[in-house]
């Protein structure tokens, strides 16, 4: 079961982890940023799921274990 987490500011914002189970543009004006990057690490032959500093969250030989821990986890 996939679901969506809204969560909206005082001044009527929201945020989410971006999916495209909602059509998030029908609520207003989109501005996205990532909160991680997903790059795979040519020298230790594995995905890695990074902050906005370089910091490596999570790791897997599978992309999509990687999208899926950030879906759960961010």
């Amino acid at each position: 079961m996939n679901t969506a987490v809204l969560t909206f500011s005082p001044g009527g914002t929201a945020s989410c982890l971006y999916t495209e189970l909602l059509d998030l543009a029908a609520i207003g004006q989109l501005q996205i940023t990532r909160a991680t990057n997903i790059e795979f690490n040519n020298t230790n032959q594995f995905w890695e799921v990074k902050n906005p500093k370089e910091r490596v969250l999570y790791f897997s030989r599978s992309r999509n274990a990687c999208l899926d821990w950030e879906q759960h986890n961010l």
